[in-house]
């Protein structure tokens, strides 16, 4: 069970800004719990990389195309869902520099 401890990251400087995680066959890990372990911890932005769309029709649509999430902490806490698929460009809030395409991120 994952536990969402500030203290755990208080060596760091700077809080974390962006995670990460490729879905694999424990994909309710990255959809539920790491999804709720980065919002207590408040990091500002959370990707969940599912190119083998393996997550559930809830998340993916019917098709269950591969998609690129990116999740981002609005004023309340929370995290708010895009999705990116195909050659559309990611749009990161963290990051708006980033020039990178959803296709790029889910054949690499």
């Amino acid at each position: 069970m994952w536990r969402a401890e500030r203290k755990a990251y208080a060596a760091l400087e700077s809080p974390i800004q962006l995670a990460v995680e490729v879905v694999s066959t424990n994909w309710e890990d990255d959809y539920v719990d790491k999804l709720d372990e980065y919002e207590r911890l408040c990091i500002a932005e959370y990707w969940i990389i599912d190119y083998l769309a393996i997550g559930k029709r809830e998340y993916l649509g019917n098709q269950k195309i591969p998609t690129v999430f990116v999740l981002s902490l609005n004023g309340e806490g929370k995290y708010q869902r895009t999705q990116f698929r195909d050659n559309e460009q990611i749009v990161s809030p963290t990051f708006p520099e980033l020039l990178l395409k959803a296709a790029h991120v889910l054949l690499a």
